[in-house]
């Protein structure tokens, strides 16, 4: 722990961070330092999908890069489709459709870093818009 308060953290374990349950068996952890501000800052973290579960296709306004931990993963991105294993990386321009489903019998677990601090995701089905991991952004897991 820090010190002093608003020292940024140089350590963040996974059970002092709030887990954002997405539903239908997909949880988010992030890992997102307080010193991370402006252009130079990121968010980082990882999500797990139980089997046969994903998210729907949707776009960030950064840029985002993903690299499977554990399971076996496909990768929609920009109307191509990627099988992905463990050590596998992947890299999505900031506005292009994309989503990571389970293709496994385990779970799945990514870590992901996106390269910035105010993170939005729009859905590409209806257009809308909303803060990364906000009330909004929970929920909406969907059945591979």
């Amino acid at each position: 722990m820090c010190s002093q308060p608003g020292t940024p953290h140089l350590l963040i374990h996974p059970d002092e961070v709030e887990r954002f349950d997405r539903g239908g068996g997909v949880a988010t952890i992030p890992y997102v330092g307080k010193w991370n501000s402006g252009q130079a800052g990121f968010t980082t973290g990882q999500t797990v999908f139980q089997p046969g579960t994903g998210l729907p296709l949707h776009s960030h306004n950064v840029e985002e890069s993903v690299l499977i931990l554990e399971g076996a993963a496909t990768a929609e991105i920009d109307g191509s489709t990627y099988d992905l294993d463990p050590g596998d990386a992947t890299w999505v321009p900031a506005g292009v459709p994309h989503r990571f489903l389970n293709r496994g019998a385990g779970i799945m677990r990514i870590y992901w870093v996106y390269g910035g601090r105010d993170v939005t995701r729009t859905i590409t089905a209806t257009g809308e818009t909303f803060e990364h991991l906000s009330e909004r952004d929970r929920g909406g897991a969907l059945t591979a």
